[in-house]
């Protein structure tokens, strides 16, 4: 047996597989406060007259993460920062509690400037006196050399035992330091939070007799087991309108292009596949404006969903981010954007009386009769999703994945169909297809297409190597791992990826992905040479190699 739940602002669904097939679905009510009870809800009620024992697999896509960041609920971090020579040190200024430290390494690891102990401890005073108990370090060019951060993660664990800290050479060991600053900083943010979440999960789990591995969806549209998310939670943020790519992904398996469109209660998410694939942002997650180094889906999100309550406004409709419970069909108390869609549609869908009441009222101040009112909401709604739509659009052609298409196809970009997903999708995607002239699809299992996704979707490892023969050295990025190049004048771009590729195998055998380390692949590989007066003294190497997101071998799909 195979188990998915995915926690989304207003429901946590739940799907029980097995031997490819979806057995069971559970719908229940999101608690914020009550996070992983509302899992174990959902868990308890698909392994109710099951053997616990025959789960082979768990997969959770949590909101805990995003709305610790959405919310600015994290508790009060510092960041501690090494910015090394050229830009003047306020341009790194990424966080309200940012503490600049004087010290430089080179591009190539050399320490050329070292750092003072005595900034140290001023920074460690300043920080404990404000109360600060999370704390962040990062220094340019560390990746190449973790010295600099691990004297000075040594020295705030010396001097402030009681503080959390968190390092960029562990959290996002990747070139370009504000995305690794900015990804060490929330990580330090998420990281308590986050651990209270995992002893809550793998007690009850171990409550339950579950002994199935348990793994969590990534922003990236893949999975990581639980324990080893404890080393950097932040890779857990946007999980939820990850599981929802993925979940179409899953209902379609078709190699086409689409807009994929979760219409939940609180919110729309918006992802796009092509050739059937979930589009990557090159950039990173984007949190609060800045870019990180958290390999994420090309997704947006909007604070318009079924639940959305509607108001009447001079001349016109509101359509608010609130949300007061479900729809009025449904006996929630005020009028929402299902119930207009519901009334402009004569839709036999709850107590339609009760939603055309609700709309009376809402009209009320807007100077329209309810049937009229109910149209203009659903042309708001219809516009709004139509213009994100179309700025979506206008970042997604800047994606490399979607320029390669139009290069390949040597033709604009084609969207082929929109995919509606999400409990009010049935309700909106039919006629906002329409509107868009493409073809629509709202599969019956549309309403729990996260969780769907997050039990499918198999475990994703991204490795980069850096290798410097003049150094006869070789580092793995993400991992901090540094190795020699035994031959350093005969080492080739061949040997650079075979290495990136090993270590590949090594790690992804540790993290739960061995099994799928023949589907890897070379994103990257490429060589400099380095010159010194007219003659070549070395060469670089950098390579990228990835089992990306995908579905788990053992999905078979399931019917229309």
């Amino acid at each position: 047996m195979l188990l998915g739940i995915d926690v989304g602002g207003t429901s946590t669904d739940g799907v029980l597989m097995h031997d490819g097939a979806l057995v069971m679905s559970v719908k229940k009510p999101s608690s914020r406060e009550k996070l992983a009870g509302t899992i174990l809800e959902v868990l308890d009620e698909l392994l109710e007259g099951r053997d616990p024992g025959a789960l082979r697999r768990l997969v959770i896509s949590t909101t805990l993460v995003t709305n610790l960041l959405a919310t600015r609920s994290g508790p009060r971090t510092a960041l501690i920062l090494v910015p090394g020579r050229g830009l003047p040190f306020d341009y790194f200024r990424l966080a309200p509690d940012t503490y600049f430290l004087k010290g430089s390494i080179d591009f190539r690891g050399q320490v050329t400037e070292e750092i003072s102990p005595f900034e140290i401890e001023k920074a460690v005073a300043h920080i404990r006196a404000a109360g600060i108990r999370h704390l962040a370090v990062a220094a340019k060019f560390s990746i190449r050399n973790q010295a600099v951060e691990q004297e000075i993660v040594r020295t705030l664990r010396r001097l402030y035992p009681e503080a959390r800290v968190v390092s960029g050479s562990e959290t996002a060991n990747r070139m370009n330091f504000p995305r690794r600053a900015a990804t060490a900083y929330y990580s330090a943010m998420t990281g308590e939070a986050w651990e209270e979440f995992v002893r809550e999960i793998r007690e009850a789990l171990r409550r339950r007799g579950i002994k199935a591995p348990v793994e969590i969806l990534k922003a990236d549209g893949g999975t990581m087991p639980l324990e080893v998310s404890r080393q950097n939670p932040v890779e857990t943020v946007f999980s939820g309108p990850a599981a929802s790519a993925m979940g179409a992904v899953a209902l379609t398996r078709r190699r086409e292009n689409a807009v994929v469109l979760d219409i939940g209660g609180t919110t729309t998410d918006i992802a796009l596949l092509i050739e059937g694939e979930p589009l990557h942002a090159s950039k990173g997650a984007r949190i609060h404006g800045r870019f990180t180094h958290i390999q994420a889906l090309a997704l947006r999100s909007l604070a318009l969903g079924g639940d959305s309550v509607v108001k009447g406004a001079a001349g016109g409709v509101e359509i608010t981010a609130e949300r007061a419970g479900p729809a009025a069909c449904f006996g929630g108390p005020a009028a929402t954007v299902s119930d207009a869609f519901v009334v402009h549609l004569n839709l036999d869908l709850g107590d339609r009386a009760r939603a055309e009441e609700k709309l009376a009222a809402a009209a009320a101040g807007s100077g329209l009769e309810p049937r009229a009112f109910a149209a203009a909401v659903v042309d708001q709604t219809l516009e709004r999703l139509s213009r994100l739509m179309q700025e979506m659009f206008r970042e997604w052609e800047n994606e490399p994945a979607y320029k390669v298409w139009e290069i390949v196809h040597r033709r604009s970009f084609r969207l082929d169909r929109l995919v509606g997903i999400g409990g009010a999708a049935e309700l909106v995607v039919p006629l906002l297809a329409e509107k868009m002239k493409v073809p629509g699809l709202v599969h019956r299992l549309a309403p729990v297409a996260n969780a769907l996704g997050a039990a499918v979707a198999r475990p994703t490892l991204t490795v980069q190597l850096y290798a410097d023969t003049q150094q006869g050295r070789y580092l793995i990025d993400r991992e901090g791992i540094e190795g020699p190049i035994e031959n350093p004048a005969s080492f080739q771009l061949e040997e650079a990826k075979k290495t990136a590729l090993d270590w590949l195998a090594r790690l992804a055998s540790a993290k739960g992905a061995g099994e799928y380390v023949g589907q890897a692949r070379v994103n990257m590989a490429e060589q400099f040479n380095m010159i010194r007066g007219y003659s070549r003294v070395g060469k670089i190497f950098r390579v990228e190699v990835q089992i990306a997101p995908g579905i788990i071998d053992a999905f078979k799909g399931v019917s229309d």
